[in-house]
């Protein structure tokens, strides 16, 4: 729970929360870092004590930010909220995009699928990008060891596309990993959708005007429309009372009355959901009777039998 002088800070722009100072010296450090990012792949050669100084520049601007971040949580602000009070939200989102692509490796090495506890169904849908993921997979290697080979006298180039192009194949084998570790999942009253590491949306059943299984390989990009087409196929059509929100990549809203999503196997999926949407809702029993031993003016409640026990 935030006090009213967190919520204010919360609801500052990222902006105000830094001095001016602060925002000049940010500003300077980044810019030294780019510039001397450029003169280190190009092959320029640079003075020792320039290198020093941007180092210390940047521990000077990390450790202004550690400052300001702790500030916030002295207002009584969670670590999320202080962090994003520093860091833009799509900074942030695409840090964490990132982040989730590699987790899904692991994920996917230990055979373990992330958000299926305690779930009604579970419905798989990566099995059909999986020839082309693995063939774009197998030309980002050929690559690296092209660009390996052709850049073997340029040791600082050879290195940062040598960093580059093994964070590509990791990055391409994660899309597929987050695909099969991240299915779409029927719990709580609620079609969870995902595809890959960027998508999850919660769909309430009661929101759901009709499902339908249809066949798509070609998709018209409209607003109220959301496609997640899996190697470039759909093969269930959700028509929706109400619009949901779908976040764009970078955290704008997008409001959707249509989502079209593909499953290795559509029709388990419209069936659990068409059986979940038609499943009769309990009714809750009478009360319980009160015996007639307990109930007042009953047998044991007579003043005379009392007497009598």
């Amino acid at each position: 729970m935030t006090t009213p002088e967190s919520g204010a800070a919360l609801r500052r722009p990222a902006a105000s929360v830094r001095g001016p100072v602060l925002r000049k010296l940010r500003s300077i450090a980044l810019a030294t870092q780019l510039v001397l990012a450029v003169c280190l792949i190009s092959g320029m050669p640079i003075p020792g004590t320039v290198l020093l100084g941007g180092k210390l520049l940047l521990l000077v601007l990390l450790g202004a930010e550690a400052h300001v971040w702790l500030r916030l949580r002295r207002q009584g602000l969670s670590r999320r909220e202080a962090l994003a009070q520093l860091v833009p939200q799509p900074v942030l989102r695409f840090v964490k995009h990132e982040l989730r692509i590699m987790a899904s490796l692991v994920r996917w090495a230990a055979r373990r699928r992330h958000g299926v506890n305690g779930a009604d169904a579970v419905f798989s849908h990566g099995r059909d990008q999986a020839i082309m993921i693995y063939g774009l997979a197998f030309a980002c290697v050929v690559e690296t060891v092209a660009l390996a080979y052709l850049l073997a006298n340029w040791p600082v180039v050879h290195t940062v596309f040598l960093v580059v192009d093994v964070y590509t194949v990791l990055f391409v084998l994660g899309l597929h990993a987050a695909s099969v570790t991240r299915p779409h999942v029927l719990a709580d009253g609620s079609l969870r959708v995902r595809q890959a590491a960027h998508i999850d949306v919660h769909v309430p059943l009661h929101q759901i005007a009709s499902i339908r299984r249809e066949a798509r390989f070609t998709h018209e990009k409209k607003d109220d429309e959301l496609n997640l087409p899996i190697g470039s196929q759909t093969s269930i059509t959700l028509a929706l009372t109400e619009p949901v929100n779908a976040p764009k990549f970078l955290g704008a809203p997008r409001l959707v009355k249509v989502i079209r999503l593909h499953a290795d196997d559509p029709k388990a999926l419209h069936d659990a959901v068409t059986g979940a949407q038609t499943a009769p809702t309990p009714v809750p029993g009478p009360p319980a009777s009160v015996s007639d031993t307990q109930r007042p003016g009953g047998p044991l409640s007579r003043p005379g039998l009392q007497r009598a026990a």
